[in-house]
């Protein structure tokens, strides 16, 4: 408890982190976006007039994404073409942590912002370098949306019903998976940095960071010479694991994957005679007759409402829940008891519904602020203090 009184105290864990981040759309955004929300000091630098492209992703007439991707940073404008503007950029870099970029390969040498330059104004600077492919390979100078990466990666093809094409995902999944890496990847960098003094290139592929999650697909292709394919919502592991539609036409999951759930789902569908079926004895069993097994369970949900099942399965305490949409969730018990979603204020709109911080720390818990910044709202506290009179003229012109 005094521990992590004292951490409350402290205020924020990365309260003196300071990040410059360059780049655009989702997995540079999702990497500062989780810095920032334990405390790091995160100036988004934008093209004056556009800024990033998340603006422009518009729903209800509002930038929905760039108010949830873009919170609690600080947005300036760099027209980084100038030389002017280079030289305001370098004077930011000579004094933070981080430097976030996800240009096309070659983009931040073109500027005459390459890593030998950065790192001449601050040696300790860490530099993650957002690509599709990665610095190296085949394809290190192909550029590479998340969309390419879902579907080379083995993602897609393991994704959907067997007797359907591939499915790529509904979300931008490689982009987020890469971002999520990419934050842990910074704070494991500056430690070290901040130790020896030295900076470094963290090389964050949106490809390896998605493969990376597929579990042991290659282990398993070069043990049988199978690749993984679509399985629909059942698994090629364990067996029950399924959606079942109910008699008021809704859906309710199962995931039986221990032998003793297995029995107590059998146990509340009145049938305690599949326990001892060899087709169902045990889940090797279960998996290689997976249809068979899946007809029966299905026939049973058929007969009853949402409402009743439910009641039946958690009195049993089988791992069951009905399928939900967003705005099931958001008129539910769970989602206000846990605060999973909160209201921020935005500087230049009304209030924006958006997912908690993540993870929850006892000690030192991170916090939303405020929601993504209007175009360039910071570039006077940011950038002039560090301009005379004559150069933040010239900036601003």
């Amino acid at each position: 408890m005094a521990s992590s009184q004292a951490d409350a105290q402290l205020g924020p864990p990365l309260a003196d982190l300071q990040v410059i981040d360059l780049s655009r759309l989702v997995a540079g955004n999702q990497l500062t976006m989780l810095l920032g929300d334990f405390g790091a000091d995160v100036i988004k630098v934008e093209q004056p007039g556009l800024g990033d492209t998340l603006r422009s992703w518009r729903t209800a007439g509002q930038d929905l994404y760039w108010k949830v991707y873009g919170r609690n940073k600080r947005s300036i404008t760099l027209d980084l073409r100038r030389d002017i503007a280079r030289e305001a950029l370098l004077r930011l870099v000579s004094t933070a942590d981080v430097l976030v970029e996800s240009f096309r390969p070659g983009g931040l040498e073109a500027l005459q912002l390459g890593v030998p330059q950065l790192h001449e104004r601050n040696p300790r600077l860490v530099i993650i370098r957002i690509s599709g492919w990665g610095g190296t390979g085949s394809l290190h100078e192909r550029p590479g949306f998340g969309t390419l990466v879902e579907a080379m990666s083995g993602f897609a093809v393991m994704n959907g019903f067997p007797d359907r094409e591939p499915a790529l995902p509904p979300i931008a999944l490689a982009d987020m998976v890469a971002g999520t890496y990419g934050a842990f990847a910074a704070a494991v960098a500056v430690a070290r940095a901040r130790d020896s003094g030295q900076g470094q290139v963290i090389d964050l592929s949106l490809f390896e960071s998605l493969f990376s999650i597929l579990g042991p697909t290659a282990a398993v292709f070069k043990a049988t010479g199978s690749a993984p394919t679509r399985w629909g919502n059942r698994s090629p592991t364990s067996a029950p694991r399924n959606i079942y539609r109910t008699a008021d036409d809704q859906w309710i999951a199962v995931s039986a994957t221990t032998q003793a759930m297995t029995e107590r789902l059998f146990n509340a569908m009145g049938r305690p005679d599949l326990i001892a079926d060899a087709r169902f004895t045990d889940n090797s069993a279960r998996v290689q007759h997976v249809m068979e097994l899946d007809a029966i369970i299905a026939a049973y949900f058929e007969r009853d409402d949402t409402k009743q099942h439910m009641a039946r399965l958690e009195a049993a305490g089988v791992t069951a829940v009905p399928v939900c949409d967003v705005g099931d969730l958001l008129s539910g018990e769970y989602f206000s008891t846990r605060e999973v979603v909160v209201d921020v204020g935005a500087t230049d709109g009304p209030a924006v519904a958006m997912h908690n911080v993540v993870p929850r720390l006892s000690g030192s818990p991170g916090a939303i602020r405020h929601a993504g910044p209007a175009l360039g709202e910071h570039n006077e506290d940011v950038l002039r203090p560090i301009m005379s009179d004559a150069e933040w003229t010239e900036l601003m012109s």
